[in-house]
């Protein structure tokens, strides 16, 4: 975890996102997401070395994008495997998140 900017920091995620990490996932992430300023927050996921994600991990993810969201901040997904990518279009995802480095 590193921060950028005041307003911007950086969170990396495990190596499987799935139903055994989910919810320490999310708590820290949300946990995250709550120091950042509301309606002016961005949080860096970065996915690089994230190899597997089942759908308790994408459930995770939207999960704290709403987070972000009612906050009026913005998640921005970093690393994102060809993998993911496709998961998260197949499912609609992709509309939720911003990209970047893929």
């Amino acid at each position: 975890m590193a921060t950028t900017h005041p307003s911007e920091a950086t969170f990396s995620a495990p190596e499987t996102l799935g139903l055994e990490t989910r919810a320490t996932f999310r708590r820290e992430v949300i946990d995250r997401i709550d120091t950042l300023p509301e309606g002016a927050g961005r949080l860096i996921l970065d996915l690089t070395d994230t190899v597997n994600v089942d759908s308790a991990g994408l459930g995770a993810l939207m999960l704290v994008q709403r987070h972000a969201a009612d906050r009026r901040n913005t998640i921005v997904l970093l690393g994102v495997s060809d993998e993911l990518r496709f998961l998260l279009t197949l499912t609609k995802l992709d509309e939720l998140f911003e990209f970047k480095g893929t």
